[in-house]
């Protein structure tokens, strides 16, 4: 009996087992986690990982629905702005206004490299000459002044 049972186990694994892998292909790996991080809780205004308000329950019972449905990530981006809004979004649509939230930082980013660069340009052209350099050699001397130094530091040696 136990081995009919064993044969029996082992042929349905091997008809059934192609069609689950093809199933589990077929469906998106999204998970509540992934979409957490992306979307806000309506109250609280924080991602909805960091929210506890019964808001956030219901958003993530709604995205945990949606993944059971086999839905990929944007598909439940897309079912949350129609549900609950575009306020939903953690980040904003890059259309528009909203661009600045992406272009500025990077527009910034660049200028200060590239003033960076600039300064440090413009320093390797300078001469290397500090007041210290200066204070160490003094002033030329005449060639008069330089014999009669040399004369006395004789004297003291």
């Amino acid at each position: 009996m136990s081995r009919r049972c064993a044969v029996a186990l082992t042929a349905a694994l091997l008809v059934l087992g192609p069609a689950t892998s093809a199933l589990a292909a077929a469906c998106p790996r999204t998970s509540l986690p992934d979409v957490e991080d992306e979307v806000m809780c309506l109250v609280c205004g924080v991602p909805l990982a960091l929210a506890d308000a019964p808001q956030a329950q219901r958003e993530r019972v709604f995205i945990t629905r949606m993944v059971r449905q086999c839905r990929s990530k944007g598909e439940i981006e897309s079912a949350l702005v129609a549900q609950y809004g575009p306020r939903v979004l953690a980040l904003p649509k890059a259309s528009g206004f909203r661009l600045a939230a992406y272009v500025v930082p990077a527009l910034f980013a660049a200028l200060t490299v590239a003033g960076l660069a600039l300064a440090a340009t413009r320093r390797r052209r300078q001469p290397r000459t500090s007041p210290r350099d200066e204070r160490v050699r003094g002033p030329a001397l005449d060639p008069l002044q330089a014999a009669r130094i040399d004369a006395e530091l004789e004297r003291y040696r």
